[in-house]
């Protein structure tokens, strides 16, 4: 079965391991980034069999990701896989943030997600069914202090994805939440982090064949909603 995939929140590490690992099992894998010159040279180089589309989309802006997904379904037709996977980054405390710093976590992490899962889903109930992604953190299940922004919207996504999974589990749609409980590595990772032991940083290819787990149970009737990764008990250094 050849699925199309949206990742939306695209870059190095993590994001560019989930475009290759889903385009290596066959997927038409569609990139939404605002950095196009990225996503355009990653699509071009995609494994085949799979297919891949960039589409440069700030994922702040509601018409640009309605748009987004209207040419997705142009070049591949309707969408069967969803990866909300885009972050805001607000690491300040209560009083050190700003409304427009709160909300700009927000836009990207609660209502991008928001309007990339109306899109998606409407697809996935037309078409019999699909799977919903949501790339979370140690802060969506557990306040770390001093990151209100992130927390808030990583707690908002984490919320969302519980109620579009008891709204729509029913009709196929597979919803799932991933709590990514370390840090990744990645370009210049081990740079900004040269504190940490070798062992605590998360390999994100071997993250990227969880998440296909994921898309591989949307047919079957007992599905996992949360999934925690890390990088065992040795790990005490959390996002």
């Amino acid at each position: 079965m050849t699925r199309t995939a949206v990742i939306a929140g695209v870059g190095p590490g993590l994001g560019e391991s989930l475009a290759r690992r889903f385009a290596a099992e066959g997927c038409r894998v569609a990139l939404f980034a605002r950095t196009a010159d990225f996503i355009e040279e990653l699509a071009a180089d995609l494994p085949e069999p799979g297919d891949g589309l960039a589409v440069p989309t700030d994922l702040r802006d509601v018409e640009a990701i309605r748009d987004g997904f209207d040419t997705v379904r142009a070049e591949f037709g309707s969408v069967d896989v969803l990866v909300n996977h885009a972050s805001g980054a607000s690491w300040k405390g209560l009083m050190d943030s700003s409304v427009e710093e709160f909300e700009g976590a927000w836009e990207v992490g609660g209502r991008g997600a928001f309007v990339c899962s109306k899109e998606a889903v409407g697809d996935m109930l037309d078409s019999g069914g699909g799977t919903v992604i949501f790339t979370g953190a140690t802060s969506a299940v557990r306040s770390l202090g001093g990151t209100i922004g992130f927390t808030a919207a990583k707690f908002a996504a984490r919320g969302m994805a519980m109620d579009i999974a008891q709204e729509f589990g029913p009709e196929g749609v597979h919803v799932a939440h991933v709590v990514i409980d370390g840090q990744i590595d990645g370009p210049n990772a081990r740079e900004r982090f040269p504190d940490r032991s070798e062992d605590t940083f998360l390999d994100p290819d071997e993250m990227a064949e969880t998440y296909w787990h994921l898309v591989e149970q949307d047919a079957i009737d007992t599905m996992p909603f949360e999934v925690h990764i890390t990088n065992g008990p040795q790990n005490t250094e959390f996002l």
